[in-house]
């Protein structure tokens, strides 16, 4: 399970995220992005960040830490801003952090050099999260001491939202035309020949069980959040088969040899 802290302090709105996500400082002395389930997205932003994250650190992609933050609704009657009270207020109990990756830049396809391998791999696990938040305009990566990290994954698996059509949804091409990377002549067969075959039952068995049972009880249609969590194995181990076949908006001959 996700490390368990408590929010000591919250000390300041990040403005980037449709979400308001926050800074905050824990029990463990740590400092994190807070993302909250009062926001606007709902719990099931936060259940995507964990399994994309978990998944992704798990096939070797950096990714910041995730915790989950326990959050006390007084700590929001400090706050001038009337927004950020509401927030917390209707956030008590269990949260979702990520590791401040303090002095880290934002990554500007015009100002850094990524390989085509690194970027074929980015794409390809974009494809198959179905992340439809990377794109040139909001690249949500960091650079941090020169190396690439991968953040904010709560716009995927819109599966997620319609269950009784997901496995339709989940066979959707990917559309790369604008993702961040594409520029660099993503290589993402030699990614899929890496990756897809670690995409097994077993690692997503072990990713969605980071999962808090709170954020899937009471889901329409299921009886138990360990019912659920096999739900979201499946749409996922489909779609690593086959869908590097499936990604467009690549130039052609920009996805490595066949």
């Amino acid at each position: 399970m996700l490390k368990e802290v408590i929010a000591t302090r919250y000390v300041t709105p990040l403005r980037e995220g449709g979400s308001l996500p926050g800074l905050v400082e824990a029990d463990d002395l740590g400092t994190y992005v807070a993302k909250f389930t009062g926001a606007g997205q709902g719990r099931k932003t936060l259940v995507a960040e964990v399994v994309c994250g978990e998944l992704a650190r798990r096939l070797g992609f950096r990714m910041p830490r995730l915790v989950t933050v326990e959050v006390d609704p007084v700590l929001g009657l400090g706050e001038p801003e009337q927004q950020v009270q509401d927030l917390l207020r209707g956030s008590g109990g269990t949260n979702l952090g990520m590791d401040f990756l303090s002095g880290a830049l934002g990554f500007d396809p015009l100002a850094f050099t990524v390989s085509a391998e690194e970027a074929g791999r980015i794409v390809w696990f974009d494809a198959l999260i179905n992340n439809v938040d990377r794109s040139w305009r909001n690249p949500n990566l960091l650079v941090h001491r020169g190396d690439l990290w991968l953040i904010d994954h709560g716009a995927t698996m819109i599966w997620q939202h319609n269950w009784p059509a997901a496995e339709a949804s989940a066979a959707r091409p990917y559309d790369a035309a604008d993702h961040a990377l594409s520029r660099f002549a993503p290589d993402v067969r030699a990614a899929a020949a890496e990756l897809a075959p670690r995409v097994t039952e077993d690692l997503l068995a072990e990713v969605t069980a980071e999962i808090p049972d709170v954020w899937l009880a009471g889901e329409p249609g299921f009886d138990t959040p360990d019912d659920l969590r096999r739900i979201y194995v499946r749409p996922l181990l489909a779609r690593a088969a086959g869908i590097h076949d499936r990604i467009t908006g690549i130039e052609p001959g920009t996805q490595g040899a066949k």
